[in-house]
């Protein structure tokens, strides 16, 4: 199906559904491809890149001008990547969203060498990406500080990638929703509309969108100077999280290239301090989890999402932290092992958990993923093994489903997707993906 999905240049999510690159998706459809073929998973990650943004931001959508333009919403018509982002510099050869997706590009861009570096020397695929991914780097550090701590801040749902969470509801809330008339979701000619998010809910996106579009995509953060967060300006754990690990992948690729150890210590220190900081604005110590924190109210947010349970792949996490996720990973809140078979993105108990609805229950298999990675880190072998297996079988009854009820398995949203595909692969392979 990866080879149904392969666009020449890219792998599309979902042929139907989401017929463009998508940023994250294309990272970890690249950590499976590097199993079949290095090569495409190179091309992969080099095609998402070549649409990088001057300011060094990885746009969440590359749009492919072969697709028709109401097969998705919001589109490059909405975007005007090429006007409304100039000053932020946009490319002018492609269009593209103005948003960005979790920064799982570094890591991928590792693992891929790691599969084939005879072929990644010839083609000096990493000599070629390491500037990108530094730039891509250097903006989540500088331009999305906005809270000043340190942390990377997201400015929309569809940035951290749990589009419709309940972690969400209480910064949406400030947002008044876009004209329905305004807008037409083709999302919902491809899905059930109780597997999606709601009309209000998908109108505060297409409102927050607009806005950091007529401001021409500037950022709270940019050039060290403080503004206004905005609406929406969340510290998320998860997003953090893949950039720490990151930094530790892209310490790693300075190493390969320079062969010293001279800068490459340097991104693990900042890796070490940005987990400190991690632990230190984003742990709650009497829920057990990483929680997000609004950054207009300067509080976290008393939601538990699988983004709390992310943190787990960071391989400096404080010993005390590690065991108390664990913990929390395998109680009521998520009943790994237990009551599920694969990890909820919410809640069990919370009060607008649902097994059905878009990132408001269902389980996700690229997070799953990232759990099992995080738990045979720490040594949580048994653990990492049964969540292993227990992906391995959803992914098949599914169909490679998007995503599945976490009690049962039972496949929703798109069959046939590029992620769940990828990293089966990557699963069945038995590697231990590590930075």
């Amino acid at each position: 199906m990866l080879w149904a999905n392969w666009t020449g240049t890219s792998t599309v999510p979902s042929l139907a559904l989401y017929p463009h690159q998508w940023s994250w998706d294309s990272a970890f459809i690249a950590i499976g491809l590097r199993h079949l073929s290095p090569l495409r998973a190179q091309l992969e990650l080099e095609t998402l890149l070549a649409a990088q943004w001057g300011d060094g931001r990885v746009p969440h959508i590359v749009f492919n001008d072969a697709v028709p333009p109401g097969a998705y919403f919001p589109g490059p018509d909405f975007w005007r990547s090429a006007t409304a982002g100039r000053r932020a510099g946009a490319p002018g050869g492609v269009q593209t969203s103005g948003i960005v997706q979790p920064p799982v590009h570094a890591l991928a861009a590792w693992l891929v060498h790691r599969a084939d570096p005879g072929l990644s020397r010839a083609r000096s695929f990493l000599a070629r990406l390491r500037p990108r991914l530094a730039a891509w780097h250097r903006y989540l550090m500088t331009a999305r500080d906005a809270g000043g701590a340190g942390l990377a801040a997201v400015l929309h749902p569809w940035e951290q990638g749990m589009d419709n969470s309940p972690c969400w509801d209480g910064p949406l809330s400030r947002v008044e929703p876009a004209d329905p008339g305004a807008f037409r979701r083709a999302d919902l000619d491809h899905g059930a509309p109780g597997d999606r998010p709601t009309d209000t809910d998908y109108g505060r996106y297409v409102r927050l969108a607009a806005q950091y579009r007529d401001q021409g995509y500037e950022d709270a953060g940019r050039d060290g100077t403080r503004r206004d967060p905005g609406a929406f300006s969340v510290e998320d754990p998860a997003f953090n999280a893949l950039l720490i690990t990151s930094e530790y992948a892209l310490a790693l690729i300075e190493a390969e290239l320079d062969g010293t150890e001279c800068r490459s210590s340097e991104r693990r220190e900042r890796a070490r301090a940005l987990t400190d900081t991690l632990v230190a604005r984003l742990w709650d110590p009497a829920r057990a989890l990483f929680l997000c924190r609004d950054l207009r109210s300067d509080r976290l947010i008393a939601e538990r999402g699988v983004t709390g349970l992310i943190p787990l792949v960071l391989p400096a996490l404080p010993p005390a932290v590690t065991a108390a996720l664990v913990r929390t990973a395998r109680g009521p809140h998520f009943g790994l092992g237990g009551a599920t078979r694969l990890v909820p993105s919410y809640d069990l108990t919370g009060p607008a958990f649902d097994p059905r609805r878009y990132w408001r229950g269902p389980a996700w298999f690229n997070t799953n993923w990232l759990v099992a990675k995080g738990l045979r880190l720490h040594g949580e072998l048994p653990l990492a093994d049964r969540l292993r297996a227990a992906m391995l079988d959803a992914a098949d009854a599914s169909d490679f489903a998007e995503y599945v009820d976490p009690y049962t398995g039972a496949g929703r949203g798109a069959r046939r997707f590029g992620w769940t595909a990828a990293l089966t692969l990557d699963l069945l392979r038995k590697e231990e993906v590590r930075t």
